[in-house]
């Protein structure tokens, strides 16, 4: 399958089999998110995973859909603000960029092995900071399950806008 085969194909997935994530796919899924760019090579994202049944039980404080929880793993995407690349003139960060660049990848290599994902940034980040013992430099951008769909009937990709609604050219 082309890498363009791949994102057409990925889904967002919310029915998962209890089946436990292979420690090769982990790996492979990881390495895919430790290979992603970011701006001046700083690489301030870290991921948490998230695998005993208790403590993803408990992360159900942060959010609450119950699909979210069936997944045998859930990942959890954080950024270092203060080793982060800021634009010079008005100290925007590049935090969340450079973490979604690496969740995109995680979430794309994981479709190519067969596991399913979905991204939730819609958490709660007090239970979610305390519950994953964050350091205070540290915030947790999104979270993603993983595992292998139970069913992806009714998961069909959304309808894109076409390409000549989301592409200007020279000026707006």
């Amino acid at each position: 399958m082309t890498l363009i085969d791949l994102m057409r194909a990925r889904r967002s997935v919310r029915a998962y089999l209890p089946d436990p994530v292979g420690d090769d796919d982990l790996a492979a899924v990881l390495e895919a998110a430790r290979l992603a760019p970011s701006a001046r090579n700083l690489q301030p994202t870290t991921f948490i995973v998230v695998r005993e049944p208790a403590n993803r039980a408990a992360l159900q404080a942060a959010y609450e859909r119950e699909w979210f929880w069936t997944a045998p793993v859930v990942i959890a995407a954080c950024v270092d603000r203060t080793s982060c690349w800021k634009r010079r003139q008005d100290g925007r960060s590049s935090a969340d960029i450079d973490a979604a660049i690496a969740l995109d990848h995680l979430v794309l290599a994981a479709w190519e092995r067969g596991l399913g994902t979905c991204w939730v940034c819609a958490f709660d980040p007090v239970p979610a900071r305390r519950l994953l013992a964050l350091p205070e430099h540290i915030e947790l951008v999104a979270m993603t399950p993983l595992g292998r769909p139970a069913t992806l009937e009714g998961q069909g990709n959304p309808e894109r806008k076409p390409l000549a609604a989301v592409v200007r050219y020279e000026r707006w």
